[in-house]
């Protein structure tokens, strides 16, 4: 499989659970399968979600099929789409799942992409083809860009109760744009809400070293105004109490 950051939740989900499936008659060979997976994608909220639900359930070959379909009816994007303001310059990082979905459903908005190692390519080439108006954003200006535009959209990988994983320079932009008061909301659809329990231990994942080498990066929720899921847009301290994602200690040991 590709970076979780590189492909949306839908296939990345789907490919896992049909990997995972093959081991649910030994659970002892699915929490293998689960741990190498989760080694391999550190810090993506839908795969542990994924794995959770399969661990914890009685059947998990139904798990797997469930959590794929909630992966694909996930209303986030059109949710999103719906409570975006008219008439708004958008910032967002790389070619964001639910965030690009909902910016092309929205003609009347400028979309400011950050290129994010090259990752903006897919979104900026979508925009481009429906006509809308947008802007090629480089790595170096996500500060400048961030304090020019509206509002700032931050695609969560996985969120827990204190910030959420997002694609490199999404802290920077987040911060930038709370300084100067820009609205900052997190998009986080079905699986990226983690509890606290699963949260912690996803951050001891070890990762690369040097963290101004990773793909994913902590962005604090004392930054953001708001978060928008698959109930549309809402105060942080609620979708934190929303997450459906049950707690399987065993995954991270």
């Amino acid at each position: 499989m590709a970076r979780a950051g590189d492909v949306p939740a839908e296939p990345l989900v789907r490919e896992a659970a049909g990997a995972l499936a093959a081991f649910a008659g030994d659970p002892t060979e699915l929490l293998t399968a689960c741990r190498q997976l989760l080694r391999r994608r550190p810090g993506c909220g839908p795969l542990v979600w994924l794995a959770a639900r399969m661990l914890t359930g009685a059947d998990p070959v139904r798990e797997s099929r469930d959590a794929v379909e909630a992966i694909v009816a996930d209303p986030t994007a059109a949710e999103l789409a719906a409570a975006l303001p008219s008439d708004t310059r958008v910032l967002v990082i790389g070619s964001p799942d639910n965030a690009g979905r909902a910016l092309l459903r929205r003609p009347d908005i400028e979309v400011m992409v950050v290129e994010a190692a090259g990752e903006g390519f897919v979104l900026l080439q979508e925009l481009r083809r429906l006509d809308y108006l947008c802007t090629d954003v480089p790595d170096w200006g996500v500060g400048a860009a961030a304090a020019a535009c509206d509002l700032v959209l931050i695609e969560a990988e996985a969120a827990g109760p204190d910030g959420a994983h997002a694609r490199s320079g999404s802290r920077a932009a987040a911060a930038v744009a709370a300084d100067a008061g820009i609205d900052v909301w997190v998009v986080a659809g079905v699986g990226r809400f983690l509890p606290v329990r699963m949260w912690q231990a996803m951050l001891e994942i070890p990762t690369v070293d040097e963290p101004w080498r990773r793909d994913i990066e902590f962005v604090p929720f004392t930054n953001v105004g708001s978060v928008c899921g698959r109930s549309g847009r809402g105060r942080v301290a609620e979708a934190i109490l929303a997450t459906d994602c049950p707690v399987a200690p065993e995954l991270f040991r």
